[in-house]
């Protein structure tokens, strides 16, 4: 699919309300990287910010994702197992954490 191999291969960013993980209830259980099955995000740390991409307090388990400085200002978050590009994070989020990770909804799988 051109969208999955321009976001999550090449580091690119889907366009905002455009994937099927971008609205607050989209089912329990874990979300999982798109290119190796790897469990990235739990539902229960998804939440709603209004920026028309998928948004999570915390990842599944803190080893499942890494962390890169783009090339802009933002870090980048990738996943741990495969080294897919999944979105990035920002210090702006809900409690517990304060942070807002923002993933794009073609780099997921539930």
């Amino acid at each position: 699919e051109p969208r999955f191999k321009a976001v999550c291969l090449r580091g690119g960013t889907e366009p905002p309300r455009s994937g099927k993980y971008d609205s607050k209830r989209t089912g329990d259980g874990a979300f999982r990287c798109a290119c190796c099955g790897a469990p990235l995000f739990g539902s229960a740390a998804k939440f709603e910010s209004g920026t028309g991409w998928p948004s999570f307090h915390s990842p599944y388990d803190a080893s499942a994702i890494t962390y890169a400085k783009d090339a802009l200002i933002h870090t980048e978050v990738r996943c741990s197992r495969c080294d897919a590009h999944l979105g990035h994070v920002f210090g702006d989020g809900p409690k517990p954490t304060g942070l807002r990770y923002c993933i794009n909804s073609a780099c997921l799988a539930l």
